[in-house]
């Protein structure tokens, strides 16, 4: 079976992005007068819930801090802070991309398989990340992105893949997902995709059972990647010829 589709998620994924996230919550919240902070454990909890306002929400709802009636009130402006924190330090160049993935989209490319994104992130965090981290004209090379308030029902719900797919007239036996967490997985898996996972600082204790693959990354040819999910299988390259095994297989 031909893979016409390769489609990506963004924070984990692509690049280790979740500190900055984290570090750009707490900026948005200084800037409101708000005295919260985010500790890397207390983060590595609300990431189980997607999206920024979301997980905003989920933390007043939840801790019933200082402030949370009138961080509710003012959502938008509040995440709208912290994403022009994101930018700004995206912006500076200091994310690299995650070992293989600027070698997976160039050889995706150059054999004329599509490049699609399926995120929660805004927007403009990922034209940030892509412009700054891979090239400026990087956005151009996906074919659908699928991002933000783009669907209403965020992963692990299968909405956004879907929207994807829809986009690149594809069906899901012919594409695959690249995730790095286990609610990326299982809105991938609810929409027919095939995943390999990719678990990343925030995620390595995620359960990634539905994955066809787990890796440490992509692997580059002076560092293979890592097998996770089966003690006995080799690591290697996460490339073309694997992929296609994996959709044919």
């Amino acid at each position: 079976m031909a893979l016409e589709a390769r489609i990506f998620d963004v924070d984990g994924t692509l690049a280790e992005t979740e500190e900055l996230h984290r570090h750009s919550f707490n900026e948005s919240f200084r800037a409101l007068g708000l005295d919260w902070v985010w500790q890397p454990d207390l983060y590595r909890e609300l990431l189980q819930v997607t999206g920024g306002k979301e997980r905003i929400r989920h933390y007043v709802e939840r801790f019933a801090p200082a402030g949370g009636t009138m961080a509710l009130a003012h959502l938008g402006k509040l995440h709208a802070e912290k994403t022009r924190c994101y930018g700004a330090l995206v912006a500076k160049g200091i994310l690299k991309p995650r070992p293989g993935v600027a070698r997976l989209l160039r050889e995706t490319r150059a054999a004329g398989v599509k490049l699609a994104i399926a995120t929660t992130s805004d927007p403009a965090n990922v034209a940030a990340l892509l412009g700054a981290s891979f090239a400026p004209d990087a956005p151009a090379w996906f074919s659908a992105i699928g991002a933000g308030d783009i669907v209403a029902a965020k992963k692990p719900a299968p909405d956004v893949y879907l929207w994807v797919l829809e986009r690149l007239r594809c069906d899901p036996s012919r594409a695959i997902a690249i995730e790095d967490s286990e609610n990326g997985l299982r809105a991938a898996r609810a929409a027919g995709l095939k995943v390999v996972a990719t678990p990343g600082f925030y995620t390595n204790t995620d359960d990634f059972s539905g994955a066809s693959a787990v890796f440490s990354d992509l692997g580059e040819a002076d560092a293979l990647a890592r097998r996770l999910d089966a003690p006995g299988k080799t690591g290697g390259l996460v490339d073309l010829a694997l992929l296609r095994g994996i959709i044919s297989g």
